[in-house]
């Protein structure tokens, strides 16, 4: 193999959906539970459908999970080896592929297994493999990931701006802006501010009715005065 073959099949490229949510239990677990880790196909294929964490929910079959197993390997994604008892297992080269450090591995982590999500969804759900700091840390992160041509946006800057990785098929990505764009549209205005003559006659009125309350009570203590 050339320098040049090397380099291409160490460069990220889109993956499968199968594939995506095997490297995204092989990264997660080397963090969350290391003393399971490097995995079994048992225990890759009991991560990959597991109901917390996840988005959407899989049922992958050993088959399904060789088959993610091998597109990594071939990209360089992931990687076989020996287990004590001679058990096959298998770890991620995440690192080395993505050429990303702790943090950013724990953001394009949360991307593979939950999908698209806001900066505020991203650094909670991040932060039980990598802790980060406040919003603004998050942002930092996704900024660098964004550089590097693994993230991007998918909605506008601003509040509730949602963010994917890069990794999607070509198909997939399409039919996401698609998505997105159908829920922005659907969304309802935001509240328009109200006008100097608006605010002044809500005022107004508001002076009205303190005026009239100040009557009554004034009258109902008036009342009680007679009858004591």
């Amino acid at each position: 193999m050339t320098d040049n073959e090397a380099d291409e099949k160490l460069r990220p490229v889109p993956l499968s959906a199968n594939a995506r949510r095997v490297l995204g239990v092989l990264i997660e677990k080397a963090k969350t539970t290391p003393d399971n880790y490097p995995m079994t196909l048992a225990a890759l294929v009991s991560g990959s459908n597991q109901k917390s964490n996840r988005s959407p929910q899989m049922d992958l079959d050993d088959d399904d999970v060789l088959l993610a197993l091998d597109e990594l390997r071939h990209v360089g994604a992931a990687r076989e080896i020996q287990g004590s008892g001679r058990a096959t297992k298998y770890r991620h080269a995440a690192y080395e592929w993505l050429d990303v450090d702790s943090p950013a591995a724990a953001v394009v982590t949360e991307l593979l297994l939950r999908g698209p999500q806001t900066i505020g969804e991203l650094r909670s759900r991040a932060s039980r493999m990598y802790a980060i700091e406040d919003l603004a840390s998050a942002q930092s992160i996704l900024d660098g990931l964004i550089e590097k041509g693994l993230v991007r946006p998918l909605s506008p800057a601003g509040r509730g701006q949602v963010f994917a990785h890069t990794l999607y098929t070509p198909d997939e990505a399409q039919w996401l802006e698609a998505k997105v764009e159908k829920q922005a549209a659907a969304a309802p205005p935001p509240p328009t501010k109200p006008t100097d003559d608006t605010v002044q006659r809500i005022l107004q009125r508001l002076d009205q009715l303190d005026a009239k309350l100040q009557t009554l009570e004034s009258r109902l203590e008036s009342i009680e005065s007679r009858n004591a």
